[in-house]
């Protein structure tokens, strides 16, 4: 397995000098700066892995291997007459980054938002911070700051009375900070950042989509797009919606493994594969990831290590826990890519799986320096050596 790092262009706070100091040796990124729709010029691709790899020859080497992620315009996710172009352009950023050696791609297909979370900050017992997930604040945002049109119909009386409670018990500061949490734009997000009303306005616009309806959306898009990563030798990798559950009346089609033979039964191309995000799919407690991780071994390209613990009253609640210490069984996932990596080798398959610490506390001297919310450099660097150790005891039993 090829050990990755998540790195966010120049003004990210972890530089790629630091990145080399963790041992990682390949790069996981994007063109951030670039539109979503628009297509990635060569040039700039080039440029931008220039900037990555320049001190290869006197220092341990980095590459950009994995792209995270071109974002799929949200025509394409509605189905409108409009989106070929959209496509097209997708398909042409994919074309230039295979001239560009990077045949890596990790992309996802979630509605409106990507990637959530309620809480940035959540304080650990021993000092530390994570990411978390509150079902109950989530479902304040939703019924009483965004007033989503019949929001009401997904709650339980009893859920409508609890998050009136927490809403009310909320400062106007905090109402702020969790709406800029969910719809602001986090890190590593593959769709814009709204303000209230142009929130509202996106929503809107699936009013009509089922997860059919959005799931035909999919495959009418890899269709199109899987052919020519097939004749490029480019291996997508779709990430499952986070977190993995209808959210905000959208429909979410990438959530369990009865989703993921859906995708493969309809699109059974070789370059149509996975990014096994522990913490994502361990955050259903119907997905067994050692299980899903045997079972679609061949499809996976990409893997986000991290763990999530889950609560114990409210499973759709979690927050991000240690890599090691959490509802998901890591060390079992880990040697079911082990097992997989030794089938590639023995049928001469180099496609490798690129892995990544995902996410991370926020601890030690990380947390008075700025950063970016789950990507400290101390917490992923804690992570990767937990993952590493793991790697190398159970290598000697491969």
């Amino acid at each position: 397995m090829r050990e990755a790092w998540r790195w966010f262009g120049p003004n990210d706070p972890v530089s790629i000098a630091d990145v080399r100091q963790t041992g990682a040796t390949d790069i996981v990124s994007a063109l951030h700066t670039i539109p979503t729709g628009e297509v990635w010029p060569t040039d700039q691709i080039q440029a931008y892995k220039a900037l990555i790899e320049k001190d290869n020859n006197l220092q341990s080497t980095l590459v950009w291997s994995v792209v995270e992620s071109i974002p799929v315009h949200e025509d394409i996710k509605l189905g409108r007459d409009n989106s070929q172009r959209y496509v097209d352009a997708w398909i042409a950023s994919m074309e230039n980054l295979a001239k560009c050696g990077i045949k890596t791609i990790c992309y996802n297909f979630m509605p409106v938002i990507d990637w959530t979370r309620t809480d940035l900050k959540f304080q650990l017992p021993n000092g530390g911070y994570a990411l978390r997930f509150d079902q109950q604040k989530f479902a304040a945002f939703d019924l009483y700051i965004l007033q989503r049109e019949n929001a009401e119909a997904d709650y339980s009386d009893e859920e409508i009375q609890q998050a009136k409670e927490i809403f009310s018990a909320m400062s106007n500061d905090e109402k702020t900070l969790l709406t800029n949490n969910i719809i602001a734009g986090l890190p590593g997000k593959m769709t814009d950042a709204y303000n209230i009303e142009d929130f509202r306005r996106m929503l809107a616009n699936y009013k009509d989509i089922s997860k059919d309806i959005l799931r035909k959306n999919l495959f009418s898009f890899l269709s199109q797009v899987l052919p020519k990563a097939e004749q490029l030798g480019v291996k997508l990798a779709i990430h499952p919606d986070d977190p993995p559950r209808d959210m905000l009346g959208l429909p979410r089609i990438i959530c369990t493994s009865e989703d993921l033979e859906l995708l493969f039964t309809a699109l059974p191309s070789p370059a149509n594969g996975i990014t096994l995000c522990a913490g994502t799919y361990g955050s259903r407690p119907d997905n067994n990831l050692p299980v899903m991780a045997k079972h679609y071994g061949s499809r996976i390209h990409f893997a986000h290590l991290r763990g999530v613990s889950r609560d114990k009253n409210e499973q759709r609640s979690f927050y991000e826990a240690e890599h090691l210490s959490s509802d998901v069984d890591m060390v079992g996932i880990i040697s079911a890519l082990l097992s997989e990596e030794k089938t590639r080798v023995s049928n001469q398959n180099n496609n490798p799986i690129f892995i990544r610490p995902d996410h991370g506390h926020q601890i030690l001297d990380d947390i008075n320096k700025p950063g970016n919310p789950g990507y400290s450099c101390i917490g992923r660097l804690k992570g990767l050596a937990e993952i590493r150790g793991v790697i190398k005891a159970l290598s000697s039993v491969h």
